[in-house]
């Protein structure tokens, strides 16, 4: 390996260990991965002998700034502490595919703005950097993030980056959270700028009594890492070790966290490793105005997906060292700093080079990839090295048998049930080639071996149930589920389906409530929070009905059981669970929109508790015929 050390560096580091009394938090620090062609003769620099890629604290006085750039001639440091201005002394020491420069004379915790200049044209902020400068920073409501620093519109046009030698360790109350029966956690997926009127993470945390009480043992938050413009979904990223100012501060995050972990809630962070948008300064660094070029070291030319319904930004090249990297490094972050608890990937078919087509064959890359689960795996491989508690949920939504091979390794998975639910609430299951079966919401009948099917009738990104209801219900005389009672009451009965299948579930945000403003009239556009649904006695029903289904689940250990069966194709759907002694339990629901007797499987005989009501049933016959109403539901006990 080429170690000619120069005298430069070798006086810099010299100077760094005269330092070593008052540094250096930084250093070492953890979750900075190591640098992937540190092996590589071709590819070496020296610098990276003693630091990371990114921005390093030395001392309460010093930084030191490493920009991993191949193929770059020149790039200068300027800023605040240099008045913007390129020079000789603003120079950055390129040492083969790095540039690095220190920054003495520093004030303790006083904030920076700088950026890098790179050959005399382009200006970016540090992919690394955990705080940005936005131009659009001056339409955040300072209610939200107070003393935010003016965004310097006289000395460039460019998102900057923010930097501080006072790096101030939050102090956790919780420090050693670890998320409790995953395989039987209720999640609740919410989007902070609509979840409540001020769109912010302190006033979501006002909040977290409620969801205490209705009983969710795990928050995923959508996107919150800085991403494009201040309203968004969040899936447009462009800066991956920064939390997003719309919402407020990085402590607010940190205290939110906190609060979640001391009422016995994980949080699981929604992150996009699919794709980056054009402001993510990996992107700038080497693109050609509309695509990143063939020197890009994490991005691939193009998507592998020709269908453009597939296509989002800018596709990360997931074969790449540098990408694997820097994936590591990134969740090793929101881990370790953060101590966040898992993550939710989006849009993991993306994850390998495989091609597929537009118009014809797998136009979705459903089919088994190979590649990607390799991906995937090393992906999951490393979180466990930082945490071997935390999660790994993949949007994948491919052919069962990739599904089954990533379940069984450990990976959980999003199980969409949208559509046949919405049919059957609708009243329009079973009469049109079995719609509203929900068979697929059981991992046995996938034939997994690990319950890490996470299911759900909605999420961010399916028509809301209650909207698809009341606009396009079916009904009979006297029946009808466009009706908001009779909707409301047929989401209930849904809902104790749903929660009666062992596995982990999801609630979207006020889909206890019934929410039912459209989605797809405005679909990135903000939705109301609805609070006041809970003044509603029919909706106060629904979320009431949701706490005790998932009040039953949290404390009924029958509901993790293995032993289960279903019959969930038809509009009368059972399911029935047994814990391989005298506990049993029988869940029964009636979507058509008449009265329907059938023959339900209660695995015994005896006397049962409705969970529901007072009333109890005696059957003598282990298969016994039931009459349900339209809508109506029962969920047995047998004790």
């Amino acid at each position: 390996m080429k170690k000619e050390y120069s005298l430069l560096v070798i006086l810099f580091y010299l100077f760094t260990i005269f330092f070593s009394a008052c540094t250096d938090e930084d250093k070492n620090n953890p979750w900075r991965n190591k640098n992937p062609e540190e092996e590589v003769d071709d590819d070496y620099s020296e610098i990276s002998e003693y630091y990371r890629d990114g921005i390093t604290k030395v001392s309460d006085n010093t930084l030191v700034f490493v920009l991993y750039a191949p193929h770059k001639e020149e790039v200068h440091l300027i800023g605040d502490f240099n008045n913007w201005t390129a020079n000789e002394t603003s120079k950055m020491t390129k040492d083969g595919p790095r540039f690095w420069i220190q920054i003495d004379g520093l004030e303790k915790g006083k904030e920076y703005i700088c950026q890098y200049l790179i050959d005399g044209e382009l200006r970016v902020a540090d992919p690394y950097t955990e705080k940005t400068s936005d131009p659009l920073d001056v339409y955040i409501d300072p209610n939200i993030y107070p003393t935010l620093l003016d965004y310097p519109s006289d000395k460039t046009t460019e998102i900057a980056m923010v930097v501080n030698t006072d790096r101030t360790t939050y102090p956790w109350k919780i420090s050693d959270f670890k998320i409790e029966n995953p395989e039987s956690m209720v999640i609740y997926e919410l989007l902070l700028r609509d979840f409540t009127e001020e769109g912010s993470v302190k006033a979501a945390q006002e909040k977290l009594d409620y969801l205490k009480e209705l009983g969710v043992n795990a928050i995923e938050l959508m996107p919150f890492n800085e991403f494009e413009g201040n309203d968004s979904w969040g899936y447009n990223p462009s800066f991956y070790f920064a939390t997003d100012k719309a919402y407020g501060t990085s402590e607010d995050y940190k205290t939110f966290i906190d609060e979640c972990h001391s009422r016995n809630m994980a949080v699981i962070m929604d992150i996009v490793l699919n794709h980056s948008y054009t402001s993510s300064p990996m992107v700038r660094m080497y693109f050609n105005g509309s695509n990143p070029t063939a020197e890009n070291p994490w991005y691939n030319q193009s998507s592998n997906f020709a269908n453009p319904d597939a296509q989002w930004g800018h596709d990360f090249n997931h074969d790449s060292k540098y990408t694997q990297a820097f994936v590591d490094s990134v969740c090793s972050y929101w881990v370790q700093e953060y101590k966040i608890d898992g993550f939710r990937f989006d849009f993991t078919k993306g994850f390998s080079n495989t091609p597929y087509p537009a118009t014809e064959g797998d136009t979705w890359g459903s089919a088994y990839d190979a590649d990607r689960i390799k991906n995937l795996k090393r992906i999951y491989d490393e979180i466990k090295k930082r945490n071997p508690n935390a999660l790994m949920i993949c949007e994948h939504l491919a052919d069962n048998s990739e599904e089954k091979e990533l379940a069984d390794y450990g990976l959980y998975m999003w199980g969409n049930l949208n559509d046949p639910f919405m049919e059957a609430t609708m009243g329009w299951g079973e009469y049109d080639n079995n719609k509203g079966d929900v068979t697929w919401g059981s991992y046995q009948a996938r034939n997994w071996n690990k319950p890490v099917l996470i299911t759900y009738m909605e999420s961010h990104d399916e028509e809301r149930v209650m909207f698809k209801n009341l606009a396009y219900g079916g009904f009979l005389t006297g029946n009808s589920s466009t009706d908001l009672a009779t909707a409301l009451k047929r989401t209930e009965a849904a809902a104790v389906i749903l929660m009666s299948i062992p596995g982990p579930k999801m609630i979207w945000q006020f889909g206890e409530m019934g929410y039912d403003y459209e989605l797809n009239n405005d679909r990135l556009g903000k939705k109301p929070a609805r609070w006041d649904y809970l003044d509603d006695p029919d909706r106060k029903h629904l979320n009431d009905v949701y706490a005790s289904l998932i009040q039953l689940r949290n404390t009924n250990p029958i509901f993790k059981t293995s032993d289960y069966e279903t019959d969930l194709v038809t509009n009368f759907k059972q399911v029935l669970l047994k814990d391989g002694g005298s506990s049993y339990v029988c869940a029964i629901a009636n979507f058509d929109l008449e009265e329907r007797t059938e023959t339900v499987n209660f695995g015994t005989t005896g006397t049962w508790n409705d969970y529901f009501s007072t009333s109890t049933i005696t059957n003598t016959e282990v298969e016994t015929e039931i009459t349900l109403q339209p809508g109506e539901y029962h969920l047995y006990i047998r004790p």
